[in-house]
């Protein structure tokens, strides 16, 4: 009865988190235009019931920026997220069916792109992309696929040793119809969790490539635009600049990060009799 509580809570705690991202995206969007509109006779505005989150040194109002804000960097993270996910499912089951040499080489590049700090690889890539939208997406992307495609040719190595896989291969089925029939309804689960659990890094990396001025263009209301420019302000006690825009991006990424831990928890059948 307890573990039915537990899984009943999960269930409505993803229900509600999904909620709340999705306002979160759809006001942001909506918001795009006032997050980017002057009024300098409203500037420099501390938290009140005019401004909720206040307003900057131009008078931009920080709630809608904010929001705009994170609901780019939320639609960046799922692109992103999407995008590792897919490229290390087909390399981690092509590291895992197509021989030694395949997988020896998908190997290596695993192990040199694991090799080289985040961070650094997303700020490369992204400015050799030109930056902007495309220059972070490609870096993220690029950056974050090694780590589930290590885990997926794990589980995919040891599927190959089951035996309704030797028997069908002994058959004759080609790898391709094992691969669909028989290998990709097994790694699924383990396969959307890690791209759920990618959200928060693309999310955060975003951040702060684009806070150190190599990601998204300043005329965009990105979070790491935001907290860049703040950065100036806070020794004249405009706290409210990066505080805000701070702990709104902490609690979106937390909110991906403990619903992934939920997801997992949801879709391993252990959990059903614990």
């Amino acid at each position: 009865m307890k573990n039915g509580n537990r899984r009943r809570n999960a269930a409505v705690f993803l229900i509600c988190a999904a909620v709340i991202l999705l306002a979160v995206t759809a006001s942001g969007i909506l918001l795009e235009e006032a997050a980017v509109e002057t009024d300098f006779a409203e500037k420099n505005l501390p938290p009140s019931n005019r401004a909720l989150f206040g307003t900057d040194w131009m008078g931009r109002d920080m709630f809608a920026r904010t929001l705009a804000g994170l609901s780019l960097s939320i639609r960046i993270g799922v692109l992103t997220a999407v995008v590792s996910g897919i490229a290390a499912l087909l390399l981690g089951i092509a590291a895992a069916t197509l021989g030694r040499k395949v997988d020896a080489v998908i190997s290596w590049c695993i192990d040199l792109v694991m090799g080289i700090p985040h961070i650094l690889l997303v700020m490369l890539v992204s400015i050799a992309c030109g930056r902007g939208f495309a220059g972070v997406v490609a870096g993220v992307a690029l950056s974050h696929w090694p780590s589930l495609a290590r885990v997926i040719r794990g589980e995919v190595i040891q599927l190959r040793q089951a035996p309704y896989i030797l028997t069908a291969d002994k058959l004759g089925v080609s790898r391709l119809k094992i691969v669909r029939r028989h290998m990709l309804p097994h790694i699924m689960p383990q396969f959307l969790i890690g791209m759920v659990l990618l959200f928060p890094h693309a999310i955060l990396h975003e951040a702060g490539v684009t806070f150190l001025g190599f990601g998204l263009s300043s005329e965009q209301p990105a979070i790491g635009v935001i907290l860049s420019e703040s950065m100036g302000y806070l020794t004249t006690g405009k706290w409210w600049l990066a505080l805000f825009p701070g702990a709104a991006l902490v609690l979106v990424v937390l909110l991906f990060s403990v619903a992934g831990e939920y997801i997992r928890r949801l879709a391993d059948p252990a959990s059903a009799h614990e």
